[in-house]
């Protein structure tokens, strides 16, 4: 898995080092309503953009994932009563045997 990472990482950073190179020239960014103009590179105007994108992106799917997160929350609380109440029923002896142990068949 880690080369995989690498194998994905290693030309986008080589892509964006070129493009970042390439594209060095100044641009006037004016912001419309505000009576402000910014001066940059192109490369860096580019990249904040996505940046910016990405990041509201992530944003609004966290926020999405609320309800998936609530509910494993929900279960994870459940299984807990679940396994203490199993617990509380089982002989004296098994109770310190977990239940994935000894429910597992053997090799």
């Amino acid at each position: 898995m880690k080369r995989f990472h690498w194998l994905v990482t290693a030309p986008a950073v080589v892509i964006l080092v070129v493009f970042a190179v390439a594209n060095r020239a100044p641009l006037t960014l004016n912001l419309w309503p505000l009576p402000t103009t910014l001066e940059a590179s192109v490369y860096l105007v580019v990249l904040g953009a996505l940046l910016l994108g990405f990041l509201i992106g992530e944003a609004v799917a966290w926020i999405n994932g609320h309800r998936w997160r609530r509910e494993a929350r929900r279960n994870a609380r459940r299984i807990a009563e679940l396994e203490a109440e199993l617990a509380a029923r089982a002989p004296a002896g098994d109770a310190k045997t977990p239940l994935a142990v000894k429910d597992r068949p053997a090799n």
